[in-house]
């Protein structure tokens, strides 16, 4: 492993732990403050994302403290198990505001680039893989650090709301019935979702344990609110709907997420994109819910900014991709 970063004096660092989820969550919501990336993350939700079968939270997390025991920093290591052209690694960290500018994300970004070529030669060292962080144009301290560390801007994508007033028309669509998302057809649902992402950037098909991690296993998908389009008894095209409680907290009314949007290749130009995502805006309403977001890739190759604008959905933030791409690792020579 990797070794741990030195920081600076009076702090330690040591592999992140499960005990560690409320400190950590208690600081993303004291960052948010600075940093207004409009994501807010409650100790569940950090559960769910750190505390499962797809990610080795001792290896690839570390957290540090002072000596009275605060949590002033974190950084993670994910690696998710399936990828088609790259093998991605997603490094994601925070420092608590009080202790910015004194090189403590300098030294955990460095451990984060050490523990990804590590796992990529681990796991996958046929492939080429990329080492990504997400950061927001409010974050201008790391997106200097990135630049200086040889990372480059890769992608751009947006955030995107609309308030549930003026929705709009529910078309019908020959041949196809909207229905909600039951239990039974989950997996038909996943093989779908990657049917439909097969061109799309960054796109891995996903296995079941990774859906039902981080998809339909959420607590915070909504089936109810959630459309599947069916014609001659299959899902042809999606929408999972998500109600995050720590939005709820934070925006003080809900907002349905939609999550993963899609159409099968073989459907598309029927308008099913435009009907799904109008179902559930009208589900979403009927149960009180008062806006939408959804994110999109700015050069989403189906178009869909465009349809996205087109039903009432307007950009709010911008997060941009920064990676560092790194070429299969050489084989070991004969002995």
């Amino acid at each position: 492993m990797a070794a741990l970063p030195a920081l600076p004096e009076g702090l330690t660092v040591r592999p992140l732990t499960a005990d560690d989820v409320a400190d950590a969550a208690a600081l993303l919501a004291a960052a948010e403050a600075v940093d207004d990336t409009g994501e807010h993350e409650d100790v569940d939700d950090l559960t769910e994302w750190w505390v499962n079968d797809l990610f080795d939270l001792a290896r690839d997390g570390v957290a540090v403290r002072t000596a009275e025991g605060e949590l002033v920093a974190w950084a993670t290591v994910l690696a998710l198990p399936t990828f088609r052209t790259a093998f991605r690694i997603t490094l994601e960290a925070r420092v608590h505001p009080a202790w910015r500018n004194r090189g403590i994300g300098r030294a955990l970004l460095a451990w984060q680039l050490s523990r990804g070529r590590e796992v990529h030669a681990a796991r996958h060292p046929e492939a080429p893989a990329v080492l990504e962080v997400g950061a927001y144009p409010s974050m201008p301290s790391l997106e200097s650090l990135l630049r200086r560390t040889g990372l480059v801007q890769e992608r751009w994508y947006f955030a995107m709301e609309r308030p549930l007033t003026d929705l709009p028309e529910l078309p019908a669509v020959d041949g196809v019935e909207l229905v909600p998302f039951t239990w039974d057809r989950d997996d038909e649902v996943r093989q779908a979702h990657n049917a439909a992402f097969t061109q799309h950037h960054g796109s891995a098909e996903r296995d079941a344990t990774t859906w039902q991690t981080l998809f339909t296993g959420q607590r915070a998908f909504r089936p109810d609110l959630s459309v599947l389009a069916v014609a001659d008894g299959a899902v042809v095209a999606y929408v999972l709907a998500y109600v995050f409680a720590a939005d709820t907290a934070a925006n003080g009314y809900e907002q349905v997420d939609l999550g993963q949007i899609g159409v099968l290749p073989s459907a598309r130009g029927r308008g099913l994109a435009k009907a799904t995502i109008a179902a559930v805006l009208r589900r979403a309403a009927e149960q009180g819910c008062r806006s939408a977001a959804l994110q999109v890739d700015s050069e989403n190759v189906t178009g869909a900014l465009g349809l996205y604008e087109g039903l009432g959905f307007t950009r709010r933030r911008t997060q941009v991709t920064w990676t560092l791409a790194l070429p299969p690792v050489a084989a070991e020579p004969p002995q």
